[in-house]
């Protein structure tokens, strides 16, 4: 449907929300929405600026907006084609979930198939651009319109697929953007947005009032979760608090826990560009984000991808690190890490965030508490670590096969073929599968390999220590790891013990030594 058979109905509303009124104006190329651009022509800016560049060319979009849009949703950044939490894809965050289809929208108009989409950059430009042009369409933007980027509001609003007041939150991000400028690189190549004056059209609507406000952290906004996505309610206390990042864009992620099909949520979502704290599910309620702990924690989100460090700002570090401690000191959380842990750390969960490009040590110091880190073999919870893993679970697997002689290479993090072979050769040794997995019986042998003397309630020392992770690692339930035996790990260790048929006596003797170097 081409523009001229639009009339744009008239916007009751007000300019002036971030700066003065300044044009931008690019080329029409004529292209109608629905209909599948011509084939790519390479430009001289490179291959990013190039298909940036076509893709609004191709359909009308203004340059600028398209990269502003894109830097809000990914930072431009594909990320292999891997999904974002909302099973959203590339740069444009083209998404294919039950509730919005822009990815199979973008098929349609475009003509290139959704792995062309998912997975090539050139595409996914060309698909956020075509959806981009449709939502303007459908608000009746005639071609004058669409080279006022100021005009585009509404339309960036209705690309982010979320309710109303998330949508403005959304299109506000993107205008922030193009008022601040961007300066960013894409694959070594640099990709500019000059800073500008905007206005942006914005319709009246009874959602312009001010924002709800938390009762359970007056800093942050209130946005609630759809109401099948958490649990009224707790069955445990409050012990832990677990830090997530979000595969997804703030606004993006909000709308996502809007969506009564997600089936997740967490207690608070924070922004990178400067720290905004926005809840949605009550401190007193149980959100869906990480399995076995949904009931004890409470969970933080941060905007961002966990294999992208930009997202990680001080802003963010800073608001989050405030939030946190002022939760450890309202429900008596110790903070250390042992309580406020990463996703990865929880039993039972099958994600990597926050992954190797979070600062824990800054993170900690930032929360106040009395150590930044534990010491490099000491976590809440033992994830599993294979071929590919990194980080400093992975570390403490090489220090462990090192201490007991074993060649795992470099103790670097990273989990390549010298370690797999090392765990191999440790597993055969030790009567467990051979498969080069660091699972919950390899942890709990490693943990746990060394000398056995007898302990018991007033022990203390290294021993006791190795103890307790091995039983953290065994149990799947934290103990707190101080080399004091103490009646809480006595109480883990009759717990372990009755379930492997011991004697539950709380004495760590030959044979609950035996049944823990042996993985059980």
């Amino acid at each position: 449907m081409s523009a001229g058979q639009h009339h744009r109905r008239s916007v009751p509303g007000r300019r002036g929300r971030l700066a003065a009124l300044a044009a931008f104006t690019v080329l029409a190329s004529g292209a109608l929405t629905g209909v599948a651009p011509a084939a790519f022509a390479a430009g001289d800016g490179g291959p990013f600026n190039d298909a940036l560049d076509h893709a609004a060319e191709s359909y009308d979009v203004p340059r600028d907006l398209l990269a502003a849009v894109g830097y809000g949703e990914s930072r431009l950044d594909g990320h292999d084609g891997q999904p974002s939490q909302a099973n959203g894809f590339g740069v444009m965050h083209l998404v294919s979930n039950p509730d919005q289809r822009t990815l199979e929208e973008a098929a349609r108009l475009t003509g290139r198939s959704p792995a062309e989409l998912r997975r090539d950059t050139g595409s996914n430009l060309l698909g956020g651009a075509a959806v981009l042009r449709a939502r303007a369409d459908a608000l009746g933007l005639s071609a004058a319109e669409r080279d006022d980027i100021d005009a585009w509001y509404e339309a960036v609003a209705k690309y982010s697929g979320a309710e109303a007041a998330t949508a403005r939150l959304y299109a506000d991000t993107v205008y922030r953007f193009l008022a601040d400028g961007l300066h960013t690189s894409v694959d070594g190549e640099q990709v500019e947005v000059a800073a500008r004056d905007v206005a942006p059209e914005i319709p009246e609507a009874p959602e312009a009032g001010p924002a709800a406000v938390s009762q359970d952290y007056p800093s942050a906004r209130w946005v609630p979760a759809a109401a099948g996505n958490f649990a009224s309610g707790r069955s445990a206390a409050i012990s832990q608090i677990v830090v997530h990042v979000t595969q997804g864009s703030y606004a993006g992620s909000i709308s996502w826990f809007q969506n009564p099909t997600a089936q997740v949520s967490a207690h608070y979502v924070i922004r990178s560009s400067d720290g905004e704290v926005t809840q949605m599910v009550k401190d007193a309620d149980t959100a869906y984000h990480a399995r076995s702990a949904n009931a004890s924690s409470l969970g933080i989100e941060h905007e961002g991808f966990v294999d992208d460090p930009a997202w990680f700002t001080e802003a963010m570090y800073r608001s989050s690190a405030a939030l946190t401690a002022y939760l450890c000191e309202q429900y008596g959380i110790p903070k250390d890490r042992s309580h406020i842990v990463g996703h990865v750390e929880v039993p039972g969960n099958d994600h990597t965030d926050p992954g190797p490009n979070w600062d824990w040590a800054h993170y900690m110091e930032l929360v106040g508490g009395e150590s930044g880190a534990v010491d490099e073999l000491t976590f809440a919870s033992y994830a599993t670590q294979l071929s590919g893993s990194s980080g400093p679970q992975v570390k403490a697997v090489q220090r462990l096969l090192t201490d007991q002689e074993y060649t795992p290479g470099a103790v670097d993090g990273a989990f390549g073929s010298a370690t797999q072979a090392a765990v191999r050769a440790f597993q055969q040794d030790k009567g467990l599968e051979a498969d080069g997995i660091v699972g919950k019986a390899t942890w709990t042998a490693l943990l746990s390999a060394g000398s056995t003397p007898t302990l018991r309630s007033g022990s203390s020392g290294e021993a006791v220590s190795r103890l307790q992770r091995a039983l953290t690692a065994a149990s799947g339930k934290t103990v707190a790891v101080d080399g004091s035996f103490g009646s809480g790990t006595a109480e883990a260790v009759r717990a372990y013990q009755s379930a492997r048929s011991l004697e539950a006596d709380g004495v760590v003797g030959a044979a609950t030594w035996k049944a823990l170097q042996s993985g059980r």
